[in-house]
């Protein structure tokens, strides 16, 4: 028997024994080296579940993963032994979105992690052999695990398409948003304002290249002679997160959601403070088929993601892991579990 980390119910996560994997045809088994804890996961710790997503029974969260194969996949040219991270999403590819290009939104999609799909936060798991993305020689298994919540970065990105020299303001300095606030110092806007109400998360913030930090939304109007920013980037857990880009952004501006609201639900919106303004709004969920660039960012050194990752916990530490990520302890900003305790 394996072991693994449940998530029971509201706050309750417990260490229980699993049954051994078992790869279907089109699998591999994979010994997990490296899990992140996302906001997603959060969620479900926190809320029972998002949206339609459910916990009904006890299930194994973790879809930010990396590991070693167990078995040569000679399909796809990877050997026994090799590092790799994993895509969690597996998109049916035959439906209208998936033919639209939209694979994140398939709703046929089985996804590691997520109810009823039990995720990597045990010892041994069994994934596609699809879904393998080999590791450059150098890359570490922490590296691994965080290409996900990249992917995530770089899908917002897509979405929000930033322009050279234009202000940006970016509601929400967890590990989401700063992975965004990288991306977007490459893709060569000017001013970045930087809100968040934790401290030491804009000082993480201003050294990753924030031109200017405040802890509310009005910090991104005094930077900005009173305009606001021409797009704005929201990455927070708060339901307050739509109206504080509303009133962030200035007219014509553009907004793009990427956080998970507490509660699955928004405060209520000013209408005439969005309406007034002619917004653009966006969604963003999860992400296309970005891993290779994800991968390429890193090996280049041109995204830094180990400096997100604040905490290591081994398996059995998980349940201080969601307490000390829940309760946004300060000097938190990203924990990794460590299956093998390595």
């Amino acid at each position: 028997m394996n072991t693994a980390a449940y998530i029971h119910g509201v706050r309750d996560v417990r260490i229980g024994d699993i049954p051994a994997p078992v790869p279907s045809a089109g699998n591999v088994l994979v010994d997990v080296l490296a899990v992140g804890i996302c906001g997603s996961d959060l969620h479900y710790y926190k809320d029972g579940g998002i949206g339609a997503a459910v916990i009904s029974k006890p299930f194994v969260p973790g879809h930010e993963f990396c590991g070693r194969l167990v078995a040569d996949v000679e399909t796809r040219g990877l050997q026994r032994g090799q590092l790799v991270a994993v895509d969690p999403a597996t998109p049916c590819h035959h439906c209208d979105w998936c033919r639209q290009g939209h694979h994140n939104l398939c709703p046929k999609v089985v996804f590691i992690g997520a109810p009823p799909y039990n995720g990597a936060l045990t010892h041994q798991i069994s994934v596609p052999q699809n879904s393998l993305f080999a590791m450059p020689e150098g890359m570490t298994p922490d590296q691994g695990a965080m290409l996900e919540p990249l992917g995530v970065c770089i899908h917002a990105i897509d979405l929000a398409k930033p322009k050279l020299l234009e202000s940006v303001a970016l509601i929400g300095c967890g590990p989401i948003g700063l992975g965004i606030l990288q991306l977007l110092k490459l893709s060569g806007v000017g001013k970045i304002v930087a809100i968040d109400p934790q401290a030491h998360r804009l000082e993480m913030a201003m050294q990753l290249g924030a031109t200017h930090s405040g802890d509310s939304p009005s910090a991104a109007v005094d930077h900005t002679d009173g305009r606001g920013c021409q797009l704005v980037i929201e990455a927070t857990n708060s339901p307050d997160g739509l109206s504080h880009a509303v009133m962030a952004s200035s007219i014509g501006g553009r907004l793009v959601l990427v956080g998970i609201p507490d509660g699955d639900a928004y405060s209520p919106v000013t209408a005439a403070e969005a309406r007034r303004r002619g917004l653009s709004l966006k969604f963003s969920r999860r992400m296309g088929d970005v891993y290779p660039r994800a991968i390429e960012l890193v090996e280049a050194g041109l995204v830094d993601v180990d400096v997100l990752v604040t905490h290591h916990f081994d398996l059995d530490g998980t349940p201080e892991a969601f307490q000390i990520q829940a309760d946004e302890q300060p000097g938190f900003i990203k924990s990794i579990v460590r299956p093998s305790g390595a």
